[in-house]
């Protein structure tokens, strides 16, 4: 049975049988001397986190003809998750170059951590000892490069525990069009575990919070979506006002949705190839893909079709031509 932990009158989530194990035996825990080390390069780095006063020292003992990794000891300043994490994390650097080492991230840690891929292995409160865990490697890796440790970040991370950007939240709230924060964690894990990443008000305050991100972003979206209206509004009544690139969407819009479904019902479809204006009238170049190019059809019936269609819905003088 994996062990619950009461702390402060509250039931905390379980922890996996192999976070157990490592609180009370963790393999790795010691530290390496410089006697031991020999012709090798000693690293020793210290890493303490701020929001829970939890602290981690790193012993790296380096090949320099390979910058290879051949062991790794710590020493855990701080609870029983801290141990159990900065334990796994030293055991995943051996035998890892230090660039390789650098790879690994606060969520490789705990998913090391699991009995079942699909069960986290601490509670979300905790996840910060993972990325304690990742922070001393950073370290380590700056000390044995002989650069700042902040080199190693080239975008801002929102969210700590899983390792997210700022940039990643916003591109996925913009490609996914999504409205709550619910939906931003189910895409990229932000906001999942310690939470402080959300709102103002977590054991770690932030410049930045997702609500911040999400209320710009559907602000955006919401005047995106009125222009979006307003041009559309303009097209059913001005389509001579567009410019070509308005036209062309306007047109490829009421393709899709009114004449391509039943082209394609039948193995065909169609192509807007150009708008060109030749006396008043807009003249919409298509060609026929698939079975349409031989049906009997596509000069009489189809074409007056798609002609009818495209001058009721734009409300535009144009004509239809078959390239």
């Amino acid at each position: 049975m994996a062990r619950n932990d009461l702390i402060g009158g509250a039931l905390w989530e379980e922890y996996s049988q192999e976070v157990q194990k490592r609180m009370d035996n963790p393999a790795n825990m010691g530290e390496i001397t410089e006697e031991q080390a020999g012709d090798n390069t000693l690293v020793i780095a210290d890493f303490g986190a701020e929001s829970c006063g939890d602290a981690v020292r790193l012993y790296w003992l380096i090949d320099p003809k390979d910058d290879t990794i051949i062991n790794s000891k710590f020493k855990s300043f701080g609870c029983g998750t801290a141990i159990a994490s900065s334990d796994m994390m030293a055991e995943l650097c051996m035998g890892k170059s230090v660039d390789e080492a650098l790879k690994i991230t606060n969520i490789d840690v705990e998913k090391a951590l699991r009995d079942n891929e699909d069960i986290p292995a601490v509670p979300g409160q905790k996840m910060h000892c993972s990325v304690m865990a990742y922070d001393v490697i950073k370290k380590a890796a700056s000390i044995y490069k002989n650069v700042d440790m902040d080199s190693f970040e080239d975008e801002f991370i929102l969210c700590e525990c899983a390792r997210v950007t700022q940039d990643t939240v916003q591109e996925v709230i913009h490609l996914n069009k999504l409205t709550s924060i619910e939906e931003i964690t189910n895409y990229t894990k932000a906001g999942a575990f310690c939470k402080s990443c959300i709102k103002p008000g977590g054991h770690e305050k932030k410049d930045v919070y997702l609500i911040d991100l999400l209320t710009v972003a559907l602000n955006e979206m919401e005047a995106e979506e009125k222009s979006r209206k307003i041009i559309e509004a303009k097209g059913d009544g001005t389509f001579e006002s567009m410019g070509l690139v308005q036209k062309i969407k306007a047109v490829e819009s009421i393709l899709e949705e009114y004449i391509r479904p039943t082209l394609k019902a039948d193995g065909g479809n169609v192509e807007l190839i150009d708008i060109k204006e030749a006396d008043g009238v807009f003249e919409v170049l298509i060609k026929y893909q698939g079975e349409c190019m031989s049906c009997s059809m596509n000069t009489t019936t189809t074409l007056a079709g798609i002609e009818d269609m495209l001058k009721f819905k734009l409300k535009a003088p144009l004509k239809v031509i078959v390239t």
